[in-house]
């Protein structure tokens, strides 16, 4: 299968709505958990539904869509830590530190494409378009399957899914629940040296965070031309996340 990534915005906002449903994904949720906590259940699902398409043409692009061709396959949240209120409110996912992260705490998948590597797909282009953005690292709030009697609500992702993309346990505040960190801070590869001429044009200061996330997927498109990287693709090992809270 042959994905495409592409933050949502305004022009992606029909294919969200699509995946979605008239469920708003899980509950009449629309993603807005980790915004706003528990209170999503105690009001009309249409403010739910219209706060993320607020989000979605504010400039700051709420999350990431996995497109099999002309469909939307998958979800994820990707938003700096700071904008979602209820983690800190979390017992279990509050701060670790000061440092001022961006989280990935949530994946929508649509039930015909499970199992076929979207989650991975998603979390590699949520790494590198927090990274191009000026994150100093990307935490994710997922499910340790190994751990008995965890819960069987896979929307957060699953821990070893993201081991494999060398996230990091930082906190462990319940035992089936980890809190994990892929730190962005250091590149693989050293940047050229000054003057080399091999540094590639400078982002300006004032580039929007929705244009910086549009480059970084344009990057990771042009050089996965096949389609998913096989080595990413979990064929169903580990079960992929079906709903969001």
């Amino acid at each position: 299968m042959r994905l495409t990534i592409s933050p949502v915005t305004v022009d992606q906002w029909p294919a969200l709505e699509d995946l979605f449903g008239r469920a708003g994904a899980s509950n009449g949720c629309w993603c807005m958990y980790w915004r706003i906590g528990p209170r999503y259940r105690d009001r009309p699902r249409e403010e739910n539904r219209r706060d993320l398409q607020q989000l979605a043409a504010s400039g700051q692009p709420p999350g990431l869509l996995a497109f099999d061709g002309g469909l939307a396959g998958g979800w994820c949240e990707l938003a700096p830590r700071a904008s979602l209120d209820w983690l800190a409110s979390g017992r279990y996912f509050s701060p670790v530190d000061d440092l001022p992260v961006w989280s990935v705490p949530c994946f929508y998948v649509r039930r015909t494409h499970r199992g076929m590597g979207v989650t991975d797909a998603l979390i590699d282009a949520a790494v590198e378009a927090a990274a191009l953005a000026g994150a100093p690292a990307l935490e994710a709030y997922p499910v340790d399957t190994a751990v008995p009697g965890h819960t069987r609500n896979l929307f957060c992702g699953v821990a070893s899914v993201f081991a494999r993309h060398g996230f990091q346990v930082v906190a462990r505040r319940w035992p089936a629940r980890p809190v994990m960190r892929k730190d962005l801070g250091m590149s693989e590869q050293a940047p050229p040296p000054p003057g080399s001429g091999d540094e590639g044009p400078d982002v300006p200061d004032d580039v929007h965070e929705a244009e910086l996330m549009r480059q970084v997927l344009r990057m990771q498109q042009r050089h996965r031309e096949g389609g998913v990287d096989p080595e990413l693709d979990d064929s169903g090992q580990d079960g992929e996340p079906g709903g969001s809270a």
